[in-house]
């Protein structure tokens, strides 16, 4: 996959020598070309000096063949623009922007960009935002039996109710992040596009429910 970044500072040349060891391609954009230091001699992506959300800059880091797009510079308003700028304008599907300010994190969120808030970011967070897959263990049972995870979820599952979710993966679903604020849902409630999963599993079967969460309902690959 093909992932711009914008902001080479410690967080953006941390994300961009992490995602070229995984074996993707990077461009990082940065006003200030002096910032490129960071990523070091050994570092083959694309540096492109220049404003993080002007679109001739994106397209000359390669935007528009990006699967994922990262805001981590300094500022708040700038990331949240240049995430909906490579969203909306260029199609990116998969994007994130660190915001440094909560409350505002909470705002963009409810606007359909995954935001990580500087208080509680990790390279982990960041990086599950552009490279969704698998299951996110976030808690376990002392005796390790039992986990609660946030579970990558198929496209196909969108339109479905959480009855149909429990009974076709085996799961207990805990909780959904919609729009940026937690929800209990219902037997009855309906996944939407932009839903966050979180599930009760075994442990033992953490295999099996990534890939029917992956995979999608039995109907769509029958």
């Amino acid at each position: 996959m093909h992932i711009v970044i914008m902001g080479c500072g410690r967080v953006g040349s941390a994300l961009a020598q992490t995602l070229e060891q995984q074996g993707h391609t990077v461009a990082v954009v940065d006003q200030d070309p002096t910032a490129f230091r960071r990523l070091g001699a050994g570092f083959g992506g694309r540096r492109v000096t220049g404003v993080g959300f002007d679109q001739d800059t994106l397209r000359e880091a390669g935007i528009e063949d990006a699967g994922a797009f990262a805001a981590v510079s300094s500022g708040d308003n700038s990331n949240i623009i240049a995430a909906r700028v490579a969203r909306e304008m260029f199609g990116v599907e998969n994007v994130a922007a660190r915001i440094y300010d909560p409350k505002r994190a909470e705002v963009y969120q409810r606007l359909g960009i995954p935001t990580v808030a500087t208080v509680r970011w990790t390279a982990d967070q960041m990086l599950r935002r552009l490279l969704p897959s698998g299951a996110e263990p976030l808690w376990r049972d002392p005796s390790g039996g039992i986990q609660l995870a946030e579970v990558h979820t198929s496209p196909a599952w969108i339109g479905h109710k959480v009855s149909k979710i429990q009974d076709e993966t085996g799961v207990r679903v805990a909780f959904l992040t919609r729009l940026g604020e937690a929800m209990l849902p219902t037997s009855q409630t309906v996944l939407q596009e932009g839903d966050l999963v979180h599930v009760m599993m075994r442990t033992d079967e953490i295999d099996k429910v990534e890939a029917a969460f992956a995979e999608g309902p039995e109907e769509a690959h029958a």
